[in-house]
């Protein structure tokens, strides 16, 4: 089925305070994508962001971002109250969203909310909690646990905590269960009104015909709940810090390779514990999203293995990951459920190999399609079916900014590509920009690929000051937000008229 959609991060909506979140304007977006012939709307991971507000660096891999829960909602509830809303200093503006002031601003009025709910409602003996915190409780329990734990030792990683609580020893653990358990009731309660909205928001998506693509970083983050808890499942020493951790190996885009700095799996206790974390993490993936893009593809096949302190990734080595039998025992346990792999960068033939096995479509960016020097699999000429193609994703700059910084032989490549008389001096470029955007977007819905997603930004034709996120750079990514009004009618009438032409 030939589909295309729109890719938007929960964040990058508007909203009055001062981060996206599940409020009429995310409703109101839904709508816009029907409008526009849409068939899917990707987002980026859900999970609580920390230091460089990334959301592939979360707490914990099952949580949801209390940032996104509707303060309307709550306000309509009588949990809050407008004024105390209202007075809230939530910094940023409507473009850009300050996750500092957000971070003061929003946690008192949360608190606010579940003291209310709590003692006054009798919240904590409701059916509907009471069940949610059951159903969930094999991640819930050590995540609220971590939270209340973090928020007492000012927000420090747990690997700086005392022994006893790092260890997570048994006197140690059941002390602070004592001693914390209303904070740990709180971040329950949190979770609790992010699934219900989670799921009101899904519901109300996919009865207008649109699929949810939601995005599962291959690694979590070493300051997290998960590490904490579960430190047989990755590659740490009898000190709980990591012996080695992931990244890139050093390319043309980087000398000294990228350092992520996640912990690394321990494929073989994975494997004879019949991946049970991962069919865990995957089944929960599916009940959030209707498709699951996973990222970093390629370390499944081989990752890069880089000793923990180095300054770098240059000493790292390449090491077999689990390959198929993790998808194999996936598709046992969960059936053959929707998957994109993120098969982007340098792939080996085991890679190749891995990816058409699993029969996951893989991704095509068309910013990537001009930079060689012959022919290339990014460029539309040669994809298949079985593929997305996107102009570009949340990693790359929006069409516009990329295209203003392209040299002229790159230029030259992409005119000649589209159609387009040659672009000569530097300045010419921005009476093409335009043409230059609307043109690549035509090429991905004109493909053969059968899905093709358009990072909102694009079809705003805005330029870098949009872009969302610089890899490998830290302090002003994951900021962009649309401004209200911005996806038009005219807009949604514009972008279905190209749906029906290429049959999407």
């Amino acid at each position: 089925m030939r589909r295309s959609g729109i890719l938007l991060s929960i964040s990058g909506l508007p909203s009055r305070f001062g981060i996206g979140g599940f409020s009429k304007e995310a409703y109101g977006f839904v709508d816009f994508l029907k409008e526009a012939g849409q068939k899917v709307w990707q987002i980026l991971p859900l999970g609580p962001t920390g230091y460089g507000d990334s959301p592939y660096q979360s707490f914990s891999t099952f949580a949801g971002n209390p940032y996104f829960i509707d303060l309307e909602a709550l306000i309509e509830e009588g949990l809050l109250q407008e004024e105390e809303c209202s007075a809230c200093d939530v910094g940023g503006s409507e473009e850009y969203v300050d996750y500092e002031k957000i971070y003061y601003s929003r946690f008192p009025l949360l608190r606010l909310a579940y003291e209310r709910a709590f003692t006054e409602r009798g919240f904590a003996g409701r059916e509907d909690y009471r069940k949610f915190v059951e159903e969930n409780a094999f991640w819930l329990e050590d995540y609220a646990l971590y939270m209340a734990i973090k928020d007492s030792r000012g927000g420090r990683s747990f690997t700086e905590w005392e022994e006893d609580v790092r260890l997570r020893r048994p006197k140690a653990m059941a002390e602070c269960r004592e001693k914390y358990q209303a904070d740990i009731e709180f971040y329950r309660y949190l979770q609790y009104l992010f699934a219900v909205q989670w799921n009101r928001l899904k519901s109300y998506a996919n009865e207008r015909g649109i699929q949810i693509v939601g995005d599962i970083p291959i690694y979590v983050s070493m300051d997290s709940a998960d590490v904490w808890a579960g430190p047989e499942l990755f590659q740490l020493g009898e000190d709980g810090l990591p012996k080695a951790v992931a990244g890139c190996p050093p390319d043309a885009f980087s000398a000294t390779g990228q350092l992520w700095g996640n912990p690394l799996y321990d494929w073989q206790y994975h494997r004879e514990n019949g991946f049970a974390w991962w069919i865990r993490r995957l089944a929960h993936c599916f009940r959030l999203y209707d498709i699951v893009r996973i990222d970093h593809f390629r370390g499944f096949d081989e990752y890069w293995s880089i000793p923990y302190g180095d300054p770098t990734a240059e000493n790292g080595k390449w090491v077999k990951g689990p390959g198929y039998e993790l998808f194999e025992t996936m598709k046992r346990e969960l059936g053959d459920r929707p998957v994109i792999a993120e098969d982007l960068g340098f792939l080996t033939e085991s890679v190749l190999e891995l990816v058409a096995r699993t029969g996951y479509p893989g991704m095509k960016v068309l910013q990537f399609a001009f930079d060689s020097e012959g022919d290339s699999d990014y460029l539309p000429h040669n994809y298949h079916k079985n593929c997305v193609v996107y102009t570009g994703t949340h990693d790359n700059d929006t069409t516009a900014g990329w295209y203003r910084q392209l040299s002229e032989r790159v230029a030259g490549k992409v005119h000649a590509y589209l159609d387009l008389p040659i672009c000569g001096a530097p300045e010419q470029k921005e009476e093409w920009t335009t043409v230059v955007i609307r043109k690549l977007v035509r090429a991905a819905f004109a493909s053969a690929a059968d899905t093709a997603i358009i990072l909102l930004q694009d079809y705003l034709e805005l330029g870098s000051e949009a872009r969302v996120n610089t890899p490998s750079t830290l302090g002003d990514n994951w900021k962009w937000r649309m401004k209200v009004g911005a996806c038009t009618p005219e807009l949604a009438e514009k972008i279905k008229g190209m749906t029906r032409i290429y049959g999407r």
